[in-house]
């Protein structure tokens, strides 16, 4: 893949401040949770599986939540999300890997580290359960490379791909947890109709998630119909332009989205 084709003016910074950033001093192991395990786990309590996320800002939200990030975790494994992704990019999504250290310690689902590893020394940050790679910034052996090094530490990795040709290229590094990411990198639009475009295409064994545009229980079970196993959703939960927005009840509304009527 070609990390500098077709990418927005504020990815391609989000990349370049990637490339600057080192790692750990030490090699970092993880007993990881397992994200598949937890999804088992919610589909038998009637829970959507949902991977909510902690993200201060973004380039593309319309504010930023200034709370403890502790505290928003909680609230939303309290709402029943499966896990949590953490955002550990600083320069443009206000986050630190301290703050996933404290979320992991404070609750007891898989947690996700949500940043742009691009080489191998960037693995070694922070412990996390599983550790996003994204197929669109990285070449075919340097992705493979990364996968290799992930699982050695004990990390799950997964795979972020947002068309067919990448899900082919993930698939064929033997990814098997694979996030369908229908934000478009070179507009930074949002379409539902990428995941049900690639979904089809992907193996029954892999775990599938649909990562977003969620913004409702009507989009939760549009994702849920064209095949998502889980779905990662953060601005919908978070909900920037509103500090005082109830983190649990935003949860609460989307994994319940398949067992009660939408109000």
């Amino acid at each position: 893949m070609n990390p500098d084709t077709d990418l927005a003016p504020a990815v391609e910074s989000i990349l370049e401040a990637a490339r600057e950033r080192t790692g750990g001093d030490e090699v970092v192991d993880v007993d990881a949770r397992s994200l598949p395990d937890a999804i088992a786990q919610a589909e038998a309590d009637d829970r959507v599986p949902v991977i909510a996320e902690v993200k201060p800002t973004s380039p593309t939200s319309d504010g930023t939540r200034d709370d403890d990030p502790v505290e928003l975790a909680e609230a939303m494994v309290a709402g029943g999300a499966t896990a949590i992704s953490v955002l550990t990019e600083p320069s443009h999504f206000g986050g630190s890997p301290e703050a996933l250290t404290r979320i992991r310690e404070a609750v007891d689902v898989p947690v996700l580290r949500k940043d742009f590893v691009l080489r191998e020394k960037q693995l070694d940050t922070v412990e996390a359960d599983l550790l996003l790679l994204i197929v669109r910034f990285l070449e075919t052996d340097a992705l493979e490379e990364l996968i290799g090094a992930a699982r050695e530490r004990g990390f799950q990795p997964l795979v972020e791909v947002h068309d067919r040709s990448e899900l082919e290229a993930a698939l064929e590094v033997g990814a098997d947890i694979i996030g369908v990411n229908n934000r478009d990198l070179a507009r930074l639009e949002v379409d539902l109709e990428t995941f049900e475009s690639v979904a089809p295409h992907a193996p029954d064994e892999v775990t599938l998630i649909a990562e977003s545009g969620v913004s409702s229980p009507a989009d939760v079970r549009r994702m849920r119909e064209a095949g998502a196993d889980a779905l990662l959703v953060g601005s919908a939960i978070m909900d920037h332009g509103a500090a005082d927005s109830d983190v649990t009840e935003n949860t609460r509304r989307l994994v319940s989205a398949e067992t009660e009527d939408e109000t």
